[in-house]
């Protein structure tokens, strides 16, 4: 199997970068230094690798890179960073809704797509939206609880 030429847009990075078509966006990603993409369980139920894929949350590990290629793909370092992060990463940290921390990049992904498709979304709608993500660690009301502040930051004028 020879390596293709893949072109993707990482966080607003072009990349051209040649892979062997049988790996994953969640393996390519890491190669490329996306760190904050976790690799959990490599089967798509943990929801650890969630990235946004042209507008849509995705499990990585799901996604072959040929699938990807010309893609634009966000990822949770993307939102925002330590000195100006998104609404949504800030409502995570003030509710102590990242306790070990390995599953918010993904939960954060899944928020941001959520209140991308709804802005006010009832507490079933974000229960429904998080329920491919695992977490071991919150019992996920903090989660629920950041989510729903992130939904007022943003209504009240934060920047999505």
């Amino acid at each position: 199997m020879e390596q293709k030429l893949i072109n993707l847009i990482v966080n607003k990075r072009k990349h051209q970068v040649a892979f062997y078509p049988n790996i994953t966006l969640l393996q390519a990603l890491r190669k490329l230094g996306y760190m904050d993409v976790k690799n959990g369980c490599e089967q798509g139920d943990c929801g650890a690798c969630g990235v946004i894929l042209n507008g849509k949350a995705v499990n990585s590990c799901m996604v072959l890179i040929w699938q990807a290629d010309g893609s634009e793909i966000i990822t949770n370092a993307g939102l925002g960073n330590m000195e100006k992060p998104h609404p949504i990463q800030e409502a995570f940290a003030d509710a102590g809704a990242a306790q070990c921390g390995y599953c918010t990049p993904g939960m954060i992904i899944s928020a941001k797509a959520l209140l991308d498709e709804k802005p006010h979304p009832t507490e079933d709608e974000i229960r429904e939206a998080i329920s491919g993500n695992l977490c071991r660690c919150t019992g996920y009301g903090h989660i629920i609880k950041a989510v729903q502040d992130a939904a007022e930051k943003i209504a009240a004028g934060g920047a999505i």
